[in-house]
């Protein structure tokens, strides 16, 4: 899996050295991104992550797309340096004239949210359900106390959880 993706990155240097006909600092690629982002380029560092579970559940589009996007940013701030926009004229100009691809600024893969517990605390109010996160939860075993905003009332768990 990494072998394509660290080949596609070489490709888009390759590029974008023959396109502005200089050589670029190669940087460091990792497979080290979880969550909603597909891609990072960290600028000062030289330093690119991917998120390895985007990358599986689209590769195509990954290779193509993002990784050029992020290559991009690195291209765009060793060109002009730090005063530019993240996705501003210059990356765009990068996108569009050296890899030909649509300067998109997010992408559009499904994420797969993962299963959260809340646990339910009530006041005397009508309709007072309140979902507690498992570490505000936590905070209250330990002593803290929260209160309702209508009635001041302190919260008190029911013994309710569900999973969201």
């Amino acid at each position: 899996m990494p072998e394509q993706l660290n080949t596609r990155v070489e490709d888009c240097f390759q590029q974008a050295e023959s396109f502005f006909k200089r050589p670029f600092k190669r940087p460091v690629v990792s497979l080290k991104l979880r969550g909603q982002k597909a891609g990072v380029a960290h600028l000062h560092e030289n330093l690119l992550r991917f998120n390895p579970q985007l990358y599986r559940e689209n590769a195509e589009d990954f290779l193509k797309q993002t990784v050029a996007h992020e290559v991009a940013h690195l291209i765009a701030h060793q060109l002009f340096g730090d005063r530019i926009a993240p996705h501003g004229e210059e990356w765009q100009l990068i996108m569009r004239g050296v890899y030909e691809l649509p300067p998109n600024r997010c992408h559009t893969y499904a994420i797969k949210r993962r299963s959260v517990t809340r646990y339910i605390y009530r006041c005397p109010c009508a309709n007072s359900d309140f979902p507690f996160s498992a570490q505000r939860h936590s905070l209250v075993r330990q002593g803290r106390r929260y209160l309702c905003r209508r009635c001041r009332n302190t919260l008190v768990f029911t013994g309710e959880s569900r999973v969201e």
